[in-house]
């Protein structure tokens, strides 16, 4: 089975722990084991500051988005430092490199492609492009919730949904300024076009990565 995961840089590389960079590998080969397996990084708070002092020092939103590009793509090293020999040695700039890549049996592990995407539209589009049959995305919430559940505690999760309602919760989410988004906009149309099979869960403990792959998690669950 190929099988994208998209790791969220709050939950990759929060406070940089060699650690967590460890644990993470460790349940990434056991996945490759039988499977085809791609790994999307995000920038996280490093990239969000780096991002911050450009945006202070006049630079326009593409050169930010670049920016911040750069730091996914440092995760992205670190995460193949971490895999070693399991993992291949550069994190691929394009769709295409990354298919490539992935020939020569080797995890591949990726950072952002180009500004206007976010690491979640970059997942997705991968997924699509390499006939992924799972993405998994990897966040700092246990799934997607009728609204955000770190400001309203009445938020209901949902165990699965369609793309559709999950383009629905998406929209009404990104419209408040600061709001949790589940996945951004393009990721979900992406999800709905494709009809990929996707899992939003929480990624702290990526022994639950582990346990997704095997049908076994406490996400939530996206498809028609």
């Amino acid at each position: 089975m190929k099988i994208v995961v998209s790791v969220g840089g709050s939950v990759l590389a929060r406070a940089l722990s060699p650690e967590k960079f460890r644990n993470y590998a460790a349940a990434l080969k056991d996945i490759s084991k039988k499977n085809v397996v791609f790994i999307v990084t995000g920038g996280g708070k490093a990239a969000r500051d780096y991002i911050g002092v450009a945006r202070d020092l006049g630079a326009d939103e593409a050169t930010c988005d670049l920016i911040g590009i750069e730091l996914t793509r440092l995760n992205a090293r670190l995460l193949i430092a971490a895999l070693g020999d399991d993992a291949y040695y550069e994190p691929p700039r394009d769709y295409k490199e990354a298919k490539n890549a992935s020939l020569t049996g080797k995890i591949v592990v990726m950072g952002g492609v180009t500004p206007g995407q976010t690491t979640d539209a970059v997942s997705a589009v991968l997924a699509e492009y390499i006939g992924a049959e799972l993405l998994i995305n990897a966040t700092s919430t246990d799934g997607v919730y009728t609204s955000d559940p770190k400001k309203n505690r009445d938020a209901k999760k949902f165990d699965s949904m369609t793309p559709h309602q999950l383009i629905e919760i998406v929209m009404k989410t990104e419209m408040v300024a600061g709001a949790n988004s589940p996945v951004d906009l393009l990721a979900a149309k992406i999800i709905e076009r494709s009809n990929i099979k996707t899992i939003v869960l929480n990624g702290e403990d990526p022994q639950s990565i582990v346990e997704a792959v095997s049908g076994k998690h406490k996400g939530t669950v996206i498809g028609k």
